[in-house]
């Protein structure tokens, strides 16, 4: 799936992103409800408005995650096991929100980082969190 090149990259990337994790979940996620309405139906009962704490507080959690399963991409399934049974069982999240999401990090990530998003990081970046997506999802099946 990912060479050992773009799993040394995507260590860079989270290890730089980790102090802020809480401002780039927070955008991820308001531009997940902005662009895709439809998302917002799980977040009803928080306030999801613009820094929000609630979205502050989801968004640290979720790039913690995605930063922490990084760090050993050959054993995903293994590690996402929780999450999957959460989000599937207990959250019943719609699985499609799993990839409308890692499109909206992925401009996140690149309206944050600049330059140093390049093409390679980008593509490294996407296979990543297509895998994590759809490793998530494994439950729904």
């Amino acid at each position: 799936m990912l060479t050992q090149r773009e799993k040394e990259l995507l260590a860079q990337i989270w290890e730089r992103n980790i102090p802020v994790a809480d401002d780039i979940g927070a955008e991820a996620l308001l531009r997940m409800f902005t662009t895709f309405p439809g998302s917002k139906t799980y977040f009803s009962h928080l306030d999801i408005s613009a820094r929000s704490p609630h979205l502050l507080s989801h968004g640290r959690k979720i790039v913690l995650a995605i930063a922490k399963a990084s760090k050993d991409i050959d054993r995903l399934t293994d590690t996402l096991a929780p999450l999957q049974t959460l989000h599937a069982y207990r959250l019943r999240i719609d699985p499609a929100n799993f990839k409308l999401f890692s499109h909206c990090m992925l401009v996140t990530l690149a309206s944050n980082m600049g330059d140093s998003f390049t093409p390679v990081a980008h593509a490294a970046m996407d296979k990543y969190l297509s895998a994590f997506s759809a490793v998530l999802s494994e439950k729904y099946r």
